[in-house]
Parts: C-alpha cells; sequence; structure tokens
C-alpha cells in the first residue's frame, strides 16, 4: 500500500515536469513568433527604436534640455546638436548578430503577456479557487508593470546612459568610437532591467502569500530598502546625483506601494482565518 501511494506521488511529479515542459515549450514557440516577426520589422525597430536615443531630437533629450535652459544651465549637453561618437562594427558577423538577438530580445518583450499567462497557467492548480478568480488582474498587472518599466527605461535610464557615457572623454586625443554589440546591449539591459525592477509589487504579492514578507518587515527595514534603491540606481545609471535621483524616485514609490500590497494580502488571509474559526 504504502509502495502504491509512492508511485502514485513520483508519477504526480512527472506529471507536473511534463507540464512544465510544455508550458516552456509554449513560451519557447511564443518568443519565437515574436522574434520572427521584429526580425521582419527589424530596420523599423533599428531605426526608430535602438537608434533613436542617440540623436538628440530624442524627446527625452528635447525635454531635458528646456529643463536645463530653464534653470540656467546654457552649457547643458543636452542641447547639442549631435553626440560626439560615432557606432561601428568591428566584427565579420557582428551585424548579423545584432539583428538576431535584437529581435529575440524584442520577441521576449512582446511576447511577455502571454509568458506571464503560461506561468500562472502552470501554478493556478495549486491555489485556491477564490485566488484562481484573480488570475486576469495578475497578468493584466505585470504586463503593465513591466512595460512601464522597459518605456522608463528607454526613455529615461537609457537617455541619460548615452548622454554621460557618450560625452565623457579623458582627453581630446581619444574619440569615441562605440562597438555596435556595446551600443545595443547599453539600451537592452537599461530597459529590461528597469521592465523587472518594476515588477516588485508583484514578487512581494508573492512573498507575502507564503509568509516570507510582511508589511511589517518592509516597514522595518525601509532605511536598509533606501540604501539598496540607491545602489541599484548607482549601478543602472551614470554616476551623477541628478541621474541616480530620477531613478531612484519611482523605485521608491514602487516600494511603498509593496508596502501596501503586503499589508492587503495579509489582511485579506487573516480575514479567512476568522472566518474558518
Amino acid at each position: 500500500m504504502a509502495k502504491q501511494n509512492t508511485d502514485e506521488k513520483e508519477m504526480s511529479f512527472l506529471d507536473h515536469l511534463e507540464d512544465l515542459r510544455w508550458h516552456l515549450i509554449r513560451i519557447t514557440v511564443s518568443i519565437l513568433i515574436c522574434a520572427t516577426v521584429a526580425f521582419i520589422f527589424s530596420g523599423f525597430i533599428f531605426e526608430n527604436i535602438i537608434f533613436a536615443p542617440k540623436r538628440m531630437t530624442f524627446p527625452t533629450y528635447q525635454w531635458l534640455c528646456d529643463v536645463s535652459t530653464m534653470v540656467g544651465v546654457d552649457d547643458s549637453t543636452f542641447c547639442a546638436a549631435e553626440f560626439p561618437f560615432r557606432i561601428q562594427n568591428r566584427t565579420v558577423a557582428g551585424q548579423f548578430s545584432a539583428d538576431i538577438w535584437t529581435s529575440i530580445y524584442a520577441g521576449f518583450i512582446l511576447a511577455f503577456p502571454y509568458i506571464i499567462y503560461q506561468f500562472w497557467r502552470f501554478i493556478s492548480p495549486g491555489l485556491h479557487a477564490s485566488e484562481r478568480r484573480h488570475s486576469r488582474g495578475f497578468i493584466f498587472a505585470s504586463s503593465f508593470l513591466f512595460f512601464l518599466g522597459v518605456l522608463f527605461g528607454y526613455y529615461i535610464v537609457t537617455p541619460l546612459t548615452i548622454n554621460f557615457l557618450g560625452n565623457y572623454i579623458v582627453s581630446a586625443e581619444v574619440s569615441n568610437e562605440f562597438d555596435l554589440s556595446s551600443y545595443i546591449s547599453t539600451v537592452r539591459s537599461s530597459s529590461i532591467a528597469a521592465g523587472f525592477i518594476f515588477e516588485l509589487p508583484i514578487v512581494v504579492y508573492f512573498l507575502t502569500k507564503i509568509g516570507l514578507v510582511t508589511p511589517k518587515i518592509m516597514r522595518k527595514y525601509r532605511k536598509f530598502a533606501l540604501v539598496l534603491v540607491l545602489i541599484l540606481a548607482a549601478i543602472i545609471t551614470p554616476p551623477d546625483i541628478a541621474s541616480q535621483v530620477i531613478v531612484a524616485i519611482p523605485i521608491l514609490i514602487l516600494y511603498q506601494v509593496s508596502i501596501y500590497i503586503s499589508k492587503v494580502v495579509v489582511r485579506n488571509q487573516n480575514k479567512k482565518q476568522n472566518i474558518n474559526v
């Protein structure tokens, strides 16, 4: 009898692995489909998205130029005619590789809602019926926060990084000629990293559900979280105070929102416990 129960548990575990395998296959196929579409429109993506932050006509530079002029900073680099650097390709297959990998990452971004949907389908059988009813809200919230983070990274972090590093020189004898892969990596990492950072409220929600995080803990370590946020802002932005503050503010807001979400989750759990009692 014990052996029979063990076999059932083993089959159940294997069934979960099989289920996970099919979810991963569907995720991979969705990314490849979206990547194929991105590859077809790669010309538009490179000209109007990837290389847009290297032009001074980019909206962020226009806004920062107006702000710097308003506060009386006449020598602002945001008001220059063009950046003092060029982008070059130094490998035989460099442009082809850049096209392929850019399409794959673009496919991941486009397929993100479906990826979250597949993730939810995998974990939802282990949740209560009342929790499964909120699946649409979870998928929408996760996708919204991710895309909001990507836009923040693209329109705020990326321009600040390119402006600082593109104008930074150690000597007039040295000219900036950035490699294509290095430039694309800067745009990609700034955007996608910000997208994942903006998922903080979702992560806190699940950590609270399993009891690893509580509002009390988050309030207690708020000061340490502030230090971590400033360190994180220093890592993903240029080493100037203004850029770090601009990036740190939305992360701090997300942290405060996460405290509220954790508080709501704990309150709902306490209500259920009182009802059961």
